[in-house]
């Protein structure tokens, strides 16, 4: 195992420490409980704005702390490489970013993520609320997972929701617009090589030279099957075929592509990958109205990327297009 790292027991600590660091002026890196906020303290009087936070292991980077600013999070809660945070670690943070408008937790689909924002949320005293994202078409159920996982539907959601808790919607509408949004979105990736935990020295399973996974999970859960590598244009007919098939959107209906890299994979090829769907798209009669292409869902250094389609309408083209100032994701003034 190569990695730039000193111990495996320090790499999260030492990490969040140099991320602080780094971005000083957007967030604050706080310990024992561990979690990260805006930089900005709450205000003196409570501004009544919905506080969104989020979380999950680390190893997903810019998921979720890179996430934290304007117009997206006020917190999130990095846990052990593909480890869910602890109860402590999200009720700690969901006090320090509650500002009055009440917490809406944003939880990817994986057991011990729901568990202990269900705890935490079941300790907090203040208002909260929970939107759930499963947006991986790829199965129903696997090795973290009842259900479907979730992925990089994640930073869509919270996008979306970001831009709508800045504008002053409240709790029960941020909550209802997170579970539209939430359906809206369908996700499936692909491996051509396995990641390496730190902790375990090896890596987290084996693919042959002239093998990938379709349908993989971003702990490198197995997927659909595992087949022989394939031409680009070829991947993505294969991903596209199933998320098409799961999301049914309509000709003329405006859509999201997001094309995510696994945190292996140069933005060359990711470019590629979006000339190949978008084509394939288009020859269907769709519909891109917006895209993004980058690594923002990731694991640790797998090689491979994922096809997101999200169905918009136009109060999601809006809130897509707000202002965002965060470590990872910034447009707008």
């Amino acid at each position: 195992m190569k990695k730039l790292i000193n111990d495996a027991r320090n790499l999260v600590p030492e990490a969040l420490r140099g991320f602080g660091k780094a971005h000083r002026d957007l967030v604050a890196v706080h310990e024992n409980p561990t979690y990260v906020t805006r930089a900005r303290p709450k205000l003196l009087e409570a501004s009544g704005k919905v506080a969104l936070v989020s979380g999950g292991g680390s190893g997903h980077e810019p998921l979720h702390a890179g996430f934290v600013g304007y117009g997206m999070l006020d917190a999130a809660c990095p846990g052990q490489v593909f480890t869910s945070p602890t109860p402590d670690q999200i009720s700690a943070a969901a006090v320090a970013v509650d500002d009055g408008g009440g917490v809406l937790f944003i939880v990817k689909n994986y057991a011990g993520d729901v568990m202990n924002f269900e705890m935490a949320a079941e300790e907090l005293a203040h208002r909260s609320a929970t939107v759930l994202v499963q947006d991986d078409v790829a199965v129903e159920s696997s090795t973290y997972s009842a259900s479907r996982r979730g992925v990089a539907g994640t930073l869509v959601v919270e996008k979306i929701l970001g831009a709508a808790a800045e504008a002053g919607a409240d709790l029960a509408a941020c909550a209802a617009l997170g579970e539209r949004v939430a359906r809206a979105c369908a996700t499936m990736g692909v491996a051509l090589t396995s990641c390496t935990v730190p902790a375990a020295g090896k890596p987290t399973f084996e693919l042959g030279e002239n093998e990938m996974e379709l349908g993989v999970g971003i702990h490198g859960e197995p997927g659909r099957r595992r087949v022989p590598t394939a031409p680009a244009d070829v991947v993505v007919e294969e991903l596209l075929t199933v998320i098409a098939h799961d999301l049914e959107p309509a000709k003329g209906e405006p859509l999201l592509l997001v094309v995510n890299g696994m945190g292996g994979t140069p933005l060359l090829e990711l470019y590629l990958m979006y000339d190949a769907a978008a084509r394939r798209l288009e020859a269907d009669g769709l519909t891109i109205a917006r895209s993004l292409v980058g690594n923002y869902v990731t694991s640790l250094e797998m090689a491979g990327c994922s096809l997101t389609l999200a169905r918009l309408d136009d109060e999601a083209i809006h809130l897509w297009d707000a202002p965002v100032h965060t470590p990872a994701l910034r447009w707008g003034s």
